[in-house]
């Protein structure tokens, strides 16, 4: 018995080390992986098509959208800074679902006292403020500028049910609201206007010292929430930064302010003789036929005697306009206001400025050429501009933007100097405001989720035109090269495009530079400017008077280019890999017909098939040790007879006449520290002052994330090579990107050696 123990435990002892061995082995075993492959399709990330959009980015056969209409009438007290208005809303529901309510947006709200905005930003100590900071922020109550409703009632004047949810309001129905029905209900509200300068905000009005006011009013009134396909009632609250998402409809709306206001607004105005002196309409006449110079309207002669007085007599403007998305309204009685036609292929619209002459000479001189290029430009690469005008507003501390006018900062000194910088800068935010017009306000992206889609896209639209109004302009962003610092900051502040517009981390970089920056490397380094033209302005004419997503705009560009750019969106827009290209070694190899000792019994394997007879010509490595480093002894190709003798035999004459005649030959092995692919651009310059540029797609990264190699066979001695020399890819480090390596100069150096 105790032997039959000891060999059942000597047995186990065995078998236990065999099952040990066995787990020892499988630690060892190199574990699986899941696809990292920057080259994966991006299933994972985008929605499934379906038959209300379209696996091609288009909209589906079952697309639709709400509409919703208005009748508005406002009034301005412009002494008690107020604003009082009615509202009746035509809403038709599009949708193939019953409503059982209706959302409808506030964010006037945000101005609340009661408002949660303020409670959501981080607060920290100032060790020392001025008296009236100081007061603002521990003494005063806080300005009150919600709305105060006064009724919401149906058809019948019958008060219907209400919720109030900070900046959104549910309008419960006491039957759904079905397919292809509409529902009429009117809204009464008036709220105290902000001092912006004071307060903030987009909206409200601008104090001069001579007691007068500037206004520019939006958000003014309640506005229908988007229903859609995507994700039902867009009733995101309004927490200040993320913009808005909006329905399309008809407006109708009559605004009344002091006598001695000039005024402009979304939509045509139907009473201009009602309005303007006869002169002023005879002004306005000649404008529209007129395309090289703006014509001044009201002039500042006029504007300064309007802004003598402050008229207790009211006066009415009466807009309408058809397919838009929002209305907005500038007046004062200082405004000056110039005019000119804009030639499209297909249409005629006025570029118009508003202005007090405090903005005077710069505005005179640029703003309303600015809107008019705009318009030009952004036209050109997307459609004719649907909409009969473009206005441009002198709001100081302002760049906002509405359908068909737009407020923007920048004003000379009190003498009427300007730098360059303000100058400029005016007109980048002209540019910009009035861009805005096709991005979001016609191709109507959900500016409460993603604010590069409106944003990112026009910023890319104003740099084109900056170019092509001045083709010095200054541009800030744009070029590839403007993104590199933020691309190369702490990552723990960088947060990737694709973020919600409330959660974006540096705002600026984030949601305007860097899409902008992504298009142009497309256009200029990836696709090219034809295809990425086309596919551009697809996506522009699939979508105009429509609300696109994200997908929507990544489908088409590839849909309308046959270009696979997956690997670009999700590393671009995704995530916040950084480009990071250099080179890593270069090996120079010369013609030889004598093996080195290694390559004596060389075979040679080209797929499927194995070479083991020769003859071969050989490339042999100057670095290595059999190479004659003192003679550099090289044969020219049409020297080596073995390749003279397959010439002669293989090629006709004229065949012959276009063969190369390479004699010195390259691997270069270029490395990619950063996450983000990138297309190999190299420039090779040779030792007689001449060089030439080779560009490989990205897809040469596509089976290895690390390294990629490249042979460069030349008639000419290389001296230099050099990555990305245009500087067109975002490279964060360009010291890896020559070879031989050298020290990149910066302005330091420059001044020392001056």
């Amino acid at each position: 018995m105790k032997s039959k123990v000891l060999l059942f435990c000597s047995l186990f002892f065995v078998f236990g080390q065999i099952i040990a061995q066995e787990k020892k082995e499988e630690k060892t075993k190199e574990s699986g992986h899941y696809n990292e492959n920057k080259f994966r399709q991006m299933y994972d990330l985008l929605a499934t098509p379906n038959m209300f959009r379209a696996a091609s980015g288009a909209p589906g056969p079952a697309y639709y959208q709400q509409q919703a209409d208005y009748k508005i009438n406002v009034e301005l007290d412009d002494k008690n800074t107020k604003l009082y208005g009615t509202e009746t809303i035509v809403y038709t529901n599009n949708s193939p679902e019953a409503l059982e309510y209706l959302w409808v947006q506030l964010d006037q709200n945000m101005r609340s006292r009661t408002s949660q905005t303020p409670l959501v930003g981080n607060e920290r100590v100032s060790p020392a403020l001025t008296e009236d900071r100081f007061a603002k922020q521990f003494m005063e109550k806080g300005f009150d500028g919600g709305f105060n409703l006064e009724y919401v009632n149906d058809a019948n004047g019958k008060p219907m049910k209400y919720t109030i949810n900070h900046t959104m309001m549910r309008i419960d129905l006491d039957k759904p609201l079905k397919t292809n029905e509409k529902l009429t209900f009117s809204i009464k509200w008036w709220y105290k206007i902000n001092n912006y300068r004071v307060d903030g905000g987009r909206s409200g009005y601008e104090q001069f010292e001579d007691g007068n006011r500037l206004y520019v009013m939006a958000q003014f009134f309640p506005r229908m929430a988007v229903y859609s396909d995507v994700e039902g009632w867009q009733n995101m609250q309004f927490w200040g930064r993320g913009e808005f998402a909006l329905t399309f409809g008809d407006y109708d709306v009559t605004i009344t302010v002091p006598a001695d206001h000039i005024m402009e607004a979304t939509g045509e105005l139907q009473n201009r003789k009602e309005v303007f002196t006869a002169e002023q309409v005879k002004r306005w006449e000649k404008a529209q036929n007129t395309f090289d110079k703006p014509v001044l309207i009201v002039t500042e002669e006029e504007s300064v005697n309007a802004s003598k007085g402050f008229s207790d007599e009211k006066k009415s403007w009466h807009f309408k306009a058809q397919n838009v998305r929002d209305f907005g309204f500038s007046t004062s009685r200082k405004f000056m206001l110039d005019a000119m036609a804009v030639q499209l292929e297909t249409a005629k619209p006025m570029a118009i400025s508003i202005y007090p002459k405090e903005a005077n000479p710069l505005w005179g001189d640029y703003s309303t050429r600015a809107v008019a290029q705009t318009l030009k430009t952004y036209s050109k690469h997307t459609f004719d501009y649907p909409y009969p005008k473009a206005v441009s507003v002198s709001a100081e501390d302002q760049g906002m933007e509405y359908p068909m006018i737009c407020w923007n900062f920048g004003r000379p000194d009190k003498e009427g100097k300007f730098t360059d910088r303000t100058k400029y800068g005016m007109l980048g935010v002209i540019i910009h405001e009035v861009g805005h017009n096709f991005f979001p306000m016609i191709v109507n992206s959900d500016e409460r989720q993603w604010t590069w889609m409106d944003e990112g896209l026009n910023t890319f639209l104003e740099y084109l035109t900056e170019l092509e109004f001045d083709a010095n302009f200054p541009t800030d962003r744009g070029p590839a090269a403007k993104i590199v610092p933020y691309m190369k900051g702490n990552q723990k502040f960088i947060a990737p495009i694709m973020s919600n517009s409330e959660n974006i981390f540096q705002f600026g970089s984030n949601a305007y530079g860097k899409p902008a920056t992504g298009l142009n490397i497309l256009r200029e380094t990836i696709m090219g400017r034809e295809l990425f033209d086309h596919a551009f302005k697809t996506y522009a004419q699939r979508w105009k008077f429509k609300h696109p997503t994200p997908e929507d705009f990544f489908r088409t560009m590839e849909d309308a280019s046959a270009v696979d750019l997956d690997w670009f969106w999700r590393g671009w827009f995704y995530s916040t890999d950084y480009v990071d290209l250099g080179i890593k070694d270069v090996k120079e190899y010369y013609v030889s017909t004598e093996p080195t000792s290694e390559l004596k019994d060389y075979k040679m394997r080209t797929g499927r098939f194995t070479y083991n007879e020769g003859p071969f010509i050989y490339l042999v490595d100057s670095n290595h040790k059999e190479f004659n480093k003192k003679t550099k002894k090289a044969f020219e190709v049409k020297d080596v007879k073995l390749l003279s003798d397959y010439v002669n035999e293989h090629y006709t004459a004229e065949e012959k006449r276009d063969l190369k005649a390479p004699k010195y030959f390259y691997e270069v092995e270029f490395e990619k520290p950063g996450g983000m692919i990138m297309p190999i651009i190299v420039e090779l310059q040779f030792e007689d002052g001449t060089s030439e540029t080779q560009k490989f797609p990205a897809q040469i990264w596509r089976m290895s994330n690390d390294t990629a190699k490249r042979v460069f066979a030349t008639e000419k001695k290389i001296v230099k090579i050099q990555l990305d020399p245009k500087l067109e890819t975002a490279d964060i480090d360009v010291e890896n990107n020559m070879w031989p390596k050298e020290a990149v100069k910066t302005k330091f150096d420059e001044l020392e050696k001056k």
